[in-house]
């Protein structure tokens, strides 16, 4: 195995391992958890510094792997499996988008819109069928306060400090602009 697979790997492992750490800081009081989205930062990252395959798999696994490990939270059914789509959708988006538009700062928080606001789609989606197949209904309304009036807060936490992780890791030369 080449250095930078190495190294995308030992990044994914610590993404992974930060996805589920953060959410212990908030999570304690679920309401401020679901404001801040603490598992989402280190998804969002992982897509951005790893490429979109880490970044899936990571999203994928960072609220499953935490339900199972932290007793039920998130809870498993609907809510973890919802996020798992959600967070790989991030992880995918913010690779993808990152890999193929221009490396200048305005193009991060570009990459970083898009990969949120899809998966957030994503997450709408999933939650519908999920909650459908429990017999019961999900109300646009619904999804809007879930998905951007409840999440504000943790919106604006990770479009202040992503990039601002992302220029610092750079310039660390951490990862670079062809990885």
């Amino acid at each position: 195995m080449d250095r930078t697979k190495i190294r995308k790997l030992t990044f994914a492992a610590m993404f992974l391992a930060l996805g589920i750490i953060l959410p212990y800081f908030t999570g304690q009081i679920q309401e401020i958890g679901q404001r801040l989205l603490p598992m989402h930062i280190p998804v969002l990252l992982c897509g951005f510094v790893c490429g979109w395959p880490y970044g899936l798999i990571v999203g994928f696994i960072t609220p499953l792997l935490r339900s199972l490990v932290a007793g039920g939270m998130p809870p498993l059914y609907p809510t973890a499996f919802a996020m798992a789509f959600e967070l790989a959708a991030y992880g995918a988006m913010t690779g993808i988008f990152y890999k193929i538009l221009p490396k200048k700062p305005t193009f991060i928080y570009v990459t970083l819109i898009i990969s949120m606001l899809g998966g957030r789609i994503v997450w709408g989606i999933v939650q519908a069928i999920l909650v459908g197949l429990g017999g019961s209904a999900f109300a646009w309304s619904a999804f809007v306060a879930a998905a951007f009036v409840n999440a504000l807060p943790g919106i604006i936490i990770q479009l202040i400090l992503i990039p601002v992780l992302l220029i610092a890791l750079r310039d660390a030369k951490l990862f670079g602009k062809n990885d």
